[in-house]
């Protein structure tokens, strides 16, 4: 059972480009949903832990990911498209329409260190 209880809508974070809403989370695992207002993108950051995969339920993404070279790549997502985000990997969500995500992901929510934000929060675990 996850934190919330059975029942639980899930707890909503804001953040500076949009919202989380964290409906689960258990010792093994974290599904939520992220929206992204259009036009704005979360931090340039990397996961020391965290591995994740993000499905675009709605909108248009601009994602930014470091591939197995080391070299960023940029590609547009649509509806339906998903992508595995590992440990480690440089990435970057933007929202060139309005977005939103279904992220699911191992447990430590915590794990972020930011290289680039537009919102002044570099190399910090802040919301």
């Amino acid at each position: 059972m996850d934190e919330q209880g059975p029942a639980s809508t899930g707890r909503r974070v804001d953040k500076p480009w949009g919202h989380e809403l964290i409906w689960a989370h258990t010792d093994r695992y974290v599904g939520k949903t992220i929206v992204i207002e259009a036009g704005r993108r979360l931090s340039l950051q990397r996961h020391v832990l965290k591995d994740e995969t993000i499905l675009v339920q709605a909108g248009l993404l601009r994602l930014h990911l470091e591939d197995d070279a080391g070299q960023m790549r940029v590609e547009e997502l649509g509806p339906g498209e998903h992508r595995h985000v590992p440990a480690g990997r440089i990435h970057r969500f933007e929202a060139i329409q309005p977005c939103v995500l279904i992220e699911v992901s191992t447990p430590e929510l915590d794990d972020v260190i930011r290289l680039e934000d537009d919102f002044g929060r570099e190399g910090t675990s802040a919301s």
